[in-house]
């Protein structure tokens, strides 16, 4: 993009996935946009990658903003040449090829995501934060709390953790004790 004269300015950039179009930076070029304006775009899956999203938006674009769009890995969605009838037929054919094939890698990545969580978690490696250490005082609480001498709301303040995180860590508690 910065090899073509574009002003600094008239770049944008999101830094969020193409899954839809409420993106900020997408967004704020939207409403920069103005009749007989060019808009640049890298790649068909950089506009989006959801297939009747990316054909609404283009005719958006094309249609009620009367802009012209160059995808510039693609030559021939170009809407500055062929505006006759049979260039408007060859753009709108790649245009839904290139709109199909990027929801389906959005899929397949989505899938590919999911495989690999699968398989990490079978290999035991958890996600997230460690857990930290239980307080000094976390079985004595505990075990208040299970005789019913002080309520959940008393053990976990006593431990010093919010209530949720508390009855979350009395469940792998026992779970502990119990193997």
């Amino acid at each position: 993009m910065r090899k073509l004269p574009i002003p600094e300015k008239n770049i944008f950039l999101d830094r969020q996935s193409g899954k839809d179009f409420e993106r900020p930076q997408y967004k704020k070029l939207f409403k920069k946009l103005k009749p007989d304006d060019l808009l640049y775009v890298k790649s068909i899956d950089r506009l989006g990658r959801n297939y009747n999203e990316i054909l609404e938006q283009w005719r958006i674009l094309t249609k009620e903003k009367s802009i012209d769009i160059v995808v510039l890995d693609m030559p021939l969605l170009d809407t500055r040449i062929g505006k006759d009838l049979m260039g408007t037929f060859l753009s709108d054919i790649v245009l839904q090829v290139l709109s199909f094939v990027a929801e389906n890698e959005r899929a397949n990545i989505r899938q590919r995501q999911a495989e690999g969580i699968a398989a990490a978690k079978a290999k035991g490696i958890r996600f997230g934060r460690p857990p930290r250490p239980l307080p000094d005082n976390y079985h004595n609480a505990y075990r208040r709390w299970k005789d019913g001498t002080i309520t959940g709301t008393a053990a976990a303040k006593e431990c010093g953790m919010p209530l949720s995180t508390f009855l979350y860590r009395a469940e792998t508690y026992e779970k502990k004790q119990m193997s």
